[in-house]
């Protein structure tokens, strides 16, 4: 039984975490603390490198990393500077094993959840197409939250593609984030949206959830506990009312959504 829940500041990005910490009081049965960026705060000696060895060079090859002097040093300064870090995709599952490795021993056990919730980005391997596919979170111990995979991870609306291929067939490169933004109907997150909180509570109650019931997701895109792979279905299950299925509204609804 999870007794403890920390979940971790994401300092460079807009995500509210005592937000998060708040909304989840009201709906689980243990105690949740917020603590500083989980990088900061469980940082150990090999940290750079084990980033470094996670780090997804190809998105059609299973082999990871690159623990060149380089890469090291780069990962070094991004874990002194995580503004300046972007543009680079790591193994989740790898990250997740470097990062349980650093939490202290009387903080590993199963009645302590750790939600860290990152600044990067982070994928899993798909067997079924052989090729890395974008991740909002790994579930497990800690679990692992992206930020950016918030973003990123889900399919936009199929419009968004057409607009950023025509785009580039007349003028060569691929367009601005913006352009794309503006030109396109439907419903989706970007960098920095201002929703980016309130999506991110359901996320975190998807990882106390598996920690204390062993059931990873829900299969009713109406609830929060729902695994979103489409932009329409995150912003259905995160941010629209209903906010749980009738089986789940029972345990987890609270005074507010």
């Amino acid at each position: 039984m999870v007794e403890r829940v920390i979940c971790y500041r994401a300092p460079s990005t807009v995500a509210e975490i005592d937000g998060v910490a708040d909304w989840l009081r009201a709906r689980v049965d243990a105690n949740v603390s917020v603590r500083d960026r989980f990088l900061e705060v469980h940082r150990t000696d090999n940290l750079a490198e084990r980033f470094a060895e996670a780090r997804v060079p190809s998105p059609y090859e299973r082999e990871t990393g690159n623990t060149m002097l380089g890469t090291i040093r780069y990962e070094e300064r991004a874990l002194e500077h995580p503004e300046r870090e972007g543009g680079v995709l790591y193994d989740g599952v790898a990250v997740q094993r470097a990062l349980n490795a650093a939490l202290p021993d009387e903080e590993r056990d199963l009645e302590t959840l750790h939600v860290a919730i990152l600044d990067r980005a982070i994928g899993t391997w798909g067997d079924h197409d052989g090729r890395w596919h974008k991740r909002v979170h790994v579930l497990g111990q800690p679990a692992l939250v992206s930020v950016p995979g918030l973003y990123e991870a889900p399919a936009k609306p199929e419009a968004y593609y057409k607009e950023k291929q025509r785009h580039a067939l007349v003028s060569g490169d691929a367009p601005p984030r913006e352009v794309l933004e503006n030109q396109v109907e439907g419903d989706f997150l970007v960098a920095d949206d201002p929703r980016t909180t309130d999506a991110l509570k359901g996320y975190a109650l998807q990882a106390y959830h598996y920690l204390e019931t062993g059931e990873p997701f829900c299969d009713r895109e109406c609830c929060r506990l729902f695994n979103a792979h489409y932009h329409e279905d995150l912003i259905d299950a995160q941010l629209r009312e209903p906010a749980f299925c009738s089986e789940h509204a029972p345990v987890y609804s609270g005074s507010d959504r």
